[in-house]
């Protein structure tokens, strides 16, 4: 792959602020993590961080709430909530 594709997709891949923002508001609510969210890299592991099975469904419930959407039931998995990344990209998918 050349630069000019790797920054295409790169572009590509980027989140949508808006719902990044709502993921981390919704690990420093509901999240119990050890760090705080805002601080958290997007590719952290959020279970080393201190979220459990528990506040993933409330981490869930609150990114449906304020975005407006429904995780499919394809992504209720552990890994999809594994990091920021991950939530960001399963939110894009329920949207």
């Amino acid at each position: 792959m050349d630069q000019d594709q790797q920054t295409s997709a790169s572009a590509v891949a980027l989140a949508d602020p808006s719902t990044e923002h709502a993921v981390r508001r919704a690990l420093a609510d509901h999240g119990r993590l050890t760090v705080d969210a805002w601080d958290v890299a997007s590719i952290a592991d959020l279970y080393a961080l201190g979220l459990t099975s528990h506040a993933t469904v409330n981490v869930m419930l609150a990114v449906e709430n304020e975005l407006d959407v429904e995780f499919p039931d394809s992504v209720l998995t552990r890994s999809t909530f594994a990091t920021v990344e991950s939530i960001v990209q399963a939110a894009g998918l329920a949207a």
